[in-house]
């Protein structure tokens, strides 16, 4: 019987915890410092000198080339006017053939690729 009671008693187990897999393990989180501390220690610019660079940026918009002349350019465009076997899609604003009418509606046409 003494065998037996000692049987007994090295089949039990110790009961097994539960195991929280939202808890960050401790490998991910020495990597996830590790990748902190070199992103901290990396030569990133300053506010004062994005912000200078994004007011010269803003200068160039300006009409104004990198050597600070100004640029007068004129754009000149030719206009044609709609021809009679054309006409304007109401959707879309493309001058069109009028073999590409789909449909007509209150006076505004519509053409076959905004209906399709």
């Amino acid at each position: 019987m003494l065998q037996s009671r000692q049987v007994k008693h090295q089949k039990r187990e110790t009961p097994k915890v539960a195991t929280d897999y939202d808890e960050v393990r401790s490998d991910v989180k020495e990597s996830q410092d590790n990748s902190l501390e070199a992103l901290q220690s990396a030569n990133a610019p300053d506010a004062r000198s994005v912000v200078r660079e994004l007011d010269e940026a803003d200068a160039l918009d300006d009409g104004m080339v990198p050597g600070g002349e100004f640029v007068a350019e004129e754009l000149v465009v030719q206009v044609i006017p709609q021809a009679q076997d054309e006409f304007t899609c109401y959707s879309c604003f493309l001058v069109r053939h009028r073999s590409q009418i789909a449909r007509e509606k209150n006076g505004h046409f519509y053409c076959v690729e905004c209906e399709g």
